[in-house]
This record gives structure tokens, sequence and C-alpha cells, in this order.
């Protein structure tokens, strides 16, 4: 009885034998990754500037007074060249005593107070920016502290960098898998990473840049030399997008 079902069983363990190696011979279907980027380039509509001025005396009342002047001048700049007052807003104000050794012969330290604003202008007029660049000294600017060069429609191009992305990532892929004989099918996933704005034309100062070496900058990165003339070259933003998308293969 013992021999007669060893043999009963030995046909069923080769069936199950035979279905392993089938199925381990069959090929899966897998999938490809791919990453996709892509760039739109933009033309500025406003300009962001904040402008800093700070003035010091051995009075406090005197440093805060002539500081109050500065700004009223600057006010008084902004709104003779029409820009809305919501778009000027004052964003920073510090007051601070500090002392400093005089040049004479017995080397006197001083204290003196510092009283410091900062403006911040949107303009809404791009091609105003250079002649409120070039008028703020006369408010009695000494500080440029940032300047940036925005679009206020980046949703709608970064939502056309991002499809222009996932073109390039099922590109990527059809080219891959038709290489290798294989076709894509549908995306399994899909994930978005980095991407953004920039330009070359912004400058943001670390700590008190001088009013003159922010204009240096700016003029350096447009590639002109002179803001008196007219010869600032705003340039473009670069809106990017990227992806990451895994497709199923056939």
């Amino acid at each position: 009885m013992r021999v007669w079902a060893m043999f009963r069983l030995l046909p069923l363990a080769g069936l199950l034998l035979l279905a392993q190696f089938t199925a381990s011979g069959q090929s899966q279907p897998g999938t490809i990754d791919v990453q996709g980027t892509a760039e739109v380039k933009v033309v500025p509509d406003e300009v962001f500037v904040v402008f800093g001025v700070e003035t010091s005396d051995p009075s406090l009342a005197t440093a805060k007074s002539d500081n109050d002047k500065r700004i009223k001048k600057l006010l008084s700049i902004a709104q003779e060249m029409k820009i809305d007052p919501k778009y000027v807003q004052t964003d920073f104000i510090s007051i601070e005593p500090w002392e400093h050794e005089l040049r004479d012969a017995n080397r006197t330290v001083r204290t003196e107070y510092r009283v410091r604003k900062n403006v911040a202008v949107t303009l809404k007029e791009v091609p105003n920016f250079e002649e409120l660049l070039s008028r703020a000294p006369e408010g009695g600017v000494n500080f440029v502290h940032g300047i940036q060069f925005r679009t206020t429609e980046l949703r709608k191009h970064r939502d056309r960098a991002r499809e222009m992305a996932i073109q390039a990532a099922e590109e990527k892929a059809v080219l891959l898998a038709g290489r290798l004989g294989r076709q894509i099918g549908p995306a399994q996933r899909i994930a978005e990473y980095g991407g953004g704005w920039y330009s070359s034309y912004n400058w943001w100062g670390q700590g008190y840049g001088s009013y003159a070496n922010a204009m240096s900058q700016v003029s350096s990165q447009a590639g002109q030399s002179s803001y008196g003339e007219g010869t600032i070259a705003l340039g473009q933003i670069t809106v990017t997008a990227s992806v990451s998308v895994s497709f199923a293969l056939r």
C-alpha cells in the first residue's frame, strides 16, 4: 500500500514542478522610470525694489528727523511717478545706539544713534524702473537692499512648464523603450520635484550694501554700463518645472 501511494503522488509532484517552471519562465511587464524638465522664458511685468535710508547723529531727535525727511522725499518721488501708494510700504524700522572712533589724535570714541528705515516698492510699470532707481538718491536713499524682476502670471507659466516637462518625460520613455523593442503603457506614478523661477537680473544684498554697488551690480548683469542713457536691458525670467514619471512596459 505504501508503494502504491508513492507512485500515485509522483505524477502530482511533476505537475507542480512543471507549473512552477512555466510561471518563472514568463517575462514580467515591468516599468520604466524617466525624468523630464522644461523651461519657459517670460518677460517680467513688475519690479520689486527695497530702498534703505540710514542716518546717524549724537542726538536721537536729529537722527530721526533727518531720516523722516529723507523718507518723505522718497515717497514724494513715488507719488510724482504715479506709483499707487498701496505698492509703497515701509517694511523695516530700526533705532540703535552705536559707538565709533573719531579720526583725531586722541582716538575719541563717540556714541551716536543710528536710525534705519526700509521702503519696499512694487513697480508695475517696468519701463519706469530706470527712472525710479536714478531718482532714489534725491530722496536721500543710500542703500538698495534688493531688486527682483518678477511676473504676476507665475502660476500660468509654471503650468505650461509642467506640461512641457511631462511631454519631455513621455518622449524619453518612448525612445528608450522602443530602442529595446518595447512600448510604454499607462503612467503608474507621477511626481514633481524642484522647479521654480529665476532671473539673472535679480540682486539681493547681503546686509547693508551701498546704493552705488547695487547700481553697478544690476548694470553688469544687464550687460550695460550706464543708467543715465536709458540702457537697462531687462531680459527674461526663466520658469522651470521638473517631473519624474514611471510608465508600465508592454
